[in-house]
Order: C-alpha cells, then sequence, then structure tokens
C-alpha cells in the first residue's frame, strides 16, 4: 500500500510540474521605481494566475537595445518583452519578429485604447503592440530657484534665452543634459525642430521624406546654437547618462532639463516637490503647439514558445486595473483610457497635452533605427561642435539617401 501511494504521489507530482506554464519575460524597467512597481504587477499576476511560473529579466535601457535584436531572432526567445510603439515596434513587425496579439483585446483595442494610438501599436492591419504609459515631455525645472531669482514660466523664445543669461550671470547651469546614451539631444531636436517646422515637416523628416541639409533644418539648427554658443547647457555632457545629469538638477548647480515624465523616478523624495515643468517656449507664433508622447508598452517575440502563457500576461496587463496601478506608483498617464490620472502632477501634463495641436513619438521612435542612430550622433556631434553643422548635415543627408533608397 505505501509502494502504491508513492507512486501516486510522483505521477500527482509529476502532473502538477507538466501543468506548470513557464513564462519568460524581459523588461527594460531597471531603474528602481519602475522596477518595484513592475515586479508588483508581475506579483499581482502571480496571485491571479498561480500555475504559471513566471521569470522577469531585467536588463539596462541602452543594453536592452542592443540585445532586443538577437532575442527576437533567436529559436528560444522570451515570451514578452517590454518596448516602444511606433516605427521602434513596426521595424520588427514588418520582418515577422513579432506576433500578432490583436485578439488578446475581446471587445477591440480601441474599447480601451483611444484610437490615436491605433497606427503606433499596428503595422499593416494587426495590432503588435500593447501600450502601458504614456508620458509628456517638458522643460522640467527647480521652482525654488525660479523664485529666489524672481524668475518667470518662459513662453517665447526670447523670454526662454532671458531666463538662461539670468540663471547663468548668478552661477547655475541653465539646463543640463547628458548625452552619454544620445536620445536626450534628440529631444532637444525634436522641439526646435517642431518650434520652427510644425510636425507634418518633422513627420515627413523622420519618414525619410525631408533632406537633411533642407533650409528648415539649417534654421533648426540655427536656434539650437543660440543655447551651445552661448553655453547654456552641461559642460561636457558626452560624459554623463540622463540620470547623471539629472543629479545637476536635483543638487540645484543647474535650473532646467527637457525631459521627460520619468525624471520624477529617480528624483530623490525631497526634491520631487521642487519639480514642475513648462511646455517648451514658443519660437514662431504662426506654429502650432506640438508635443512629444512616447507609448511603452509590451511586444511577443514571433518565436515565443509560451503564446498562451505570454497572451494571458498581455491581457492582463491591458487591464484597467493593472494599468491604473502602474500610473497610479509613477504618476504616468496610463494607456487604458478608462484610467483617470492619477495625481495632479499628471493632470497637468494631460492638460499639456489635450492643449496641444498635435502629438509625434520621439524622433528614434518615428524614424528608421539605422537613420535614428545616425542622426542621433550628428546632434551630439554638433552640440560639441557646432561649426561642423554644414558637414554633419551632409554626412546625413547622404545617410538618408542611402537608407532611404
Amino acid at each position: 500500500m505505501k509502494r502504491v501511494f508513492m507512486v501516486i504521489l510522483l505521477v500527482s507530482m509529476a502532473l502538477v510540474a507538466m501543468g506548470a506554464q513557464k513564462l519568460v519575460i524581459n523588461s527594460y524597467m531597471s531603474d528602481p521605481e519602475p522596477k518595484r512597481v513592475f515586479a508588483e504587477l508581475v506579483d499581482q499576476f502571480k496571485e491571479l494566475y498561480p500555475d504559471y511560473e513566471v521569470t522577469v529579466n531585467t536588463f539596462s535601457h541602452e543594453d536592452f537595445k542592443v540585445l532586443l535584436r538577437t532575442w527576437l531572432t533567436a529559436s528560444n526567445p522570451p515570451d514578452v518583452v517590454t518596448w516602444f510603439a511606433g516605427e521602434r515596434m513596426r521595424y520588427f513587425a514588418s520582418r515577422d519578429l513579432l506576433e500578432p496579439i490583436g485578439d488578446i483585446f475581446e471587445n477591440g483595442f480601441e474599447a480601451d485604447f483611444p484610437k490615436a494610438f491605433v497606427s503606433a501599436s499596428s503595422y499593416g492591419d494587426k495590432i503588435y503592440f500593447v501600450p502601458q504609459s504614456w508620458y509628456w515631455w517638458g522643460v522640467y525645472y527647480r521652482k525654488s530657484i525660479f523664485e529666489k531669482l524672481g524668475i518667470s514660466v518662459p513662453v517665447t523664445w526670447k523670454q526662454f534665452l532671458d531666463v538662461c543669461e539670468t540663471l547663468k550671470s548668478n552661477g547655475i547651469i541653465p539646463i543640463t543634459i547628458g548625452t552619454k546614451y544620445l536620445w536626450t539631444a534628440a529631444g532637444v531636436f525634436d522641439y526646435l525642430n517642431m518650434r520652427v517646422n510644425g510636425i507634418e515637416y518633422a513627420l515627413k523628416l523622420t519618414n525619410g521624406e525631408i533632406p537633411y541639409n533642407d533650409e528648415g533644418m539649417k534654421n533648426v539648427f540655427a536656434y539650437w546654437r543660440q543655447l551651445v554658443d552661448k553655453k547654456y547647457f552641461l559642460d561636457n555632457a558626452t560624459s554623463y547618462t540622463w540620470q547623471e545629469a539629472a543629479n545637476f538638477l536635483f543638487t540645484g548647480e543647474a535650473a532646467m532639463y527637457l525631459m521627460g515624465q520619468f525624471i520624477k523616478d529617480v528624483a530623490p523624495e525631497s526634491v520631487k516637490e521642487d519639480l514642475d515643468f513648462f511646455r517648451f517656449p514658443v519660437i514662431d507664433g504662426n506654429i502650432g503647439l506640438y508635443e512629444d508622447t512616447p507609448i511603452d508598452g509590451f511586444m511577443m517575440p514571433a518565436n515565443a514558445k509560451n503564446k498562451e502563457a505570454g497572451k494571458t500576461f498581455l491581457k492582463f496587463i491591458a487591464s484597467t486595473e493593472a494599468q491604473a496601478y502602474f500610473a497610479s506608483e509613477l504618476g504616468r498617464l496610463a494607456a487604458n483610457k478608462h484610467v483617470p490620472a492619477p495625481d495632479a502632477h499628471a493632470q497637468k501634463g494631460l492638460d499639456m497635452i489635450l492643449a496641444s495641436d498635435g502629438v509625434m513619438q520621439f524622433y528614434d521612435r518615428d524614424t528608421d533605427p539605422e537613420m535614428a542612430n545616425a542622426g542621433m550622433n550628428g546632434f551630439v556631434e554638433f552640440m560639441t561642435f557646432p561649426n561642423r553643422i554644414e558637414t554633419i548635415l551632409k554626412n546625413l543627408e547622404a545617410e538618408r539617401n542611402r537608407i532611404y533608397k
């Protein structure tokens, strides 16, 4: 009898083991707060689905960007990966490296997500992306420094230059920036381009339709050079990551940083209440007010081994409850349209976007990845060697002709 019992027990254990479905998620949420909140979401998922054996592998943003292509072409990739909406997602979907996931939306994508997110989440007529959150960009600043120096929030370019000069004359770095990983410079480019040329021009540029040595582009860099030549940016910016550059803002050595809302993820608690933001200043009053609003979320590799488990997780992550939790914990705006802004700061960001004339993703999310890399290298080179601008634009135009031929 004892032997029979042991056999039954072993068989039962084997069946349980066979029944446990694996789920592997690779994430770029490596900053402490997003990593914590995502881990808590995964724990919530495991409570709902205890039969799933979930493994989360976390990588730094920059390492993740390099490794993702390897994973997507591997025979045994993760089942779910974090990534960016728009061209960054479509690049992989167009190469059949992603699994369509439209079937996880029981009532259709637009039942829970804005219609404006459809194009950013799809390729052809199929959905490949689950949006989790989105955020605005703005000029973040230290309220206490502005108050101490009697500085009003600038609205126009002239006012912005005056603010920079006041800060510099008082021994404060006007604008901090870390360009070690390039994309922060793309934020400056995006806003100058949208303010000088408008959003249709900006989108045509990212689509490869406008020459990089076009007069409109030269105007963008002429405005940018006003900030560079007057040394309003942090010195030696190429030595700093975006987080390291943010420390100059947090310590009060610098007063402003053009950055996404996620800057509050890394801000010390003692500084968070002293951080506010304003809309990037108006350069041409005849040009509409356009903003960058990147969308973050999840995809499934086409070669994923545990697609049922992956889709169950994606369905969970798309839910109102999961999106509300992530948004409220991090002060983000949930992609799910049924989730309200979690706090006054997020509501201010939402109001700014709703009052804008249009939005785009981000330079390196809206353009071909190879072109984006060349462009961002050019932007950083310009910030260090502004006299090379003619050569930089000539080289970027050569790259555009090669990539979009």
